[in-house]
């Protein structure tokens, strides 16, 4: 198997990545083709902290991602859904592991991130009482990773296990994706409990770029 001219030139800027406090490297030629190339490997990703710096796969690998820790309990039905780990408490789990000084950044994302709760009051109509309307399920989950966008502090991309209230045949559930502008990706599913095993194997793939995912079934929308 022959030997890539560029292989030793590409770690030599991983580690150089990594060592920098801004992720940058030098803006010389060499140095920027090696970047396309790891960026095409996905062995590179923008840098959500630093403007123009980058942030390495490998650096990320360790980082935990966050979800409902009820999640699965959740899906098999040996909890209700009124159980579930409010997306307050995942949004806090996340903004408690990053360092100090990215704390307030991430703070300003967590209405995008976290959603309005949604409040349903029974309706009086004379005597009657109708009940109140049923709570789509709506959980929130953070994985490091980037988008066609950098991602939230801390380089993670966040998304949602939703109950879309669909019917006709369109899948009930969804798993969506988000970087912290535009970028999107979703996979549908049959049942929470597809949702759920969707989003565990999401997970266990963290890091990636959202272009990886077609891979797992899901579409970049």
């Amino acid at each position: 198997m022959p030997h890539d001219p560029n292989e030793l030139f590409d770690h030599a800027v991983l580690d150089m990545i990594e060592q920098s406090a801004a992720g940058s490297v030098p803006m010389t030629p060499a140095y920027q083709d090696a970047l396309k190339r790891l960026y095409r490997t996905h062995q590179v990703y923008a840098s959500a902290d630093n403007r123009d710096g980058h942030v390495t796969a490998r650096s990320l690998a360790g980082r935990p991602s966050f979800s409902a820790a009820n999640l699965e309990a959740v899906a098999d039905g040996s909890a209700p859904a009124e159980a579930m780990e409010p997306n307050d408490a995942i949004f806090e789990r996340y903004l408690r592991s990053l360092p100090a000084v990215l704390r307030p950044g991430a703070e300003a994302h967590r209405l995008r991130v976290v959603g309005r709760p949604v409040h349903h009051r029974p309706k009086h109509t004379g005597a009657e009482r109708l009940p109140a309307a049923h709570d789509l399920v709506h959980t929130i989950f953070l994985v490091p990773g980037c988008g066609p966008h950098p991602g939230l502090p801390g380089n993670y991309l966040y998304g949602s296990v939703v109950e879309t209230g669909a019917e006709g045949g369109a899948d009930p559930w969804a798993v969506h994706v988000h970087d912290r502008d535009d970028g999107a990706a979703v996979a549908g599913a049959a049942s929470l409990a597809a949702a759920a095993a969707s989003l565990q194997e999401l997970l266990g793939c963290a890091p990636f770029a959202m272009d990886e995912l077609g891979a797992l079934g899901f579409r970049i929308v």
